[in-house]
């Protein structure tokens, strides 16, 4: 008896689109982590791996979310650095040193 035969369950989401471009566009560190969990979903479903597929599915999912939420907290702060910046030139140029 095969595994699909077992487990006739389709695999769980691998999420390695959103893992790629979380890497490209947000956080780099915490995106290659989610790359990883995410090309182990399918070869651990091949081998009948199943909790550890959904583990994986699962982890992949997680670290793409925290690449999303750092990579928007890096430029929200940098948003409000850059206003700061600008705001404190205009002051110190209104005393004309």
């Amino acid at each position: 008896m095969n595994n699909q035969q077992e487990n006739p369950q389709a695999p769980p989401p691998n999420y390695l689109v959103w893992s790629i471009l979380t890497t490209i566009l947000c956080c780099l560190p915490f995106g290659i982590i989610s790359i990883i969990y995410a090309a182990q979903v399918n070869s651990k479903w091949v081998a009948g791996d199943f909790a550890g597929a959904q583990n994986s599915s699962r982890n992949a999912k997680i670290w793409a979310w925290v690449s999303f939420g750092v990579g928007i907290a890096g430029i929200i702060t940098w948003i409000i650095l850059a206003a700061v910046g600008v705001a404190v030139g205009g002051f110190l140029e209104a005393f004309d040193f």
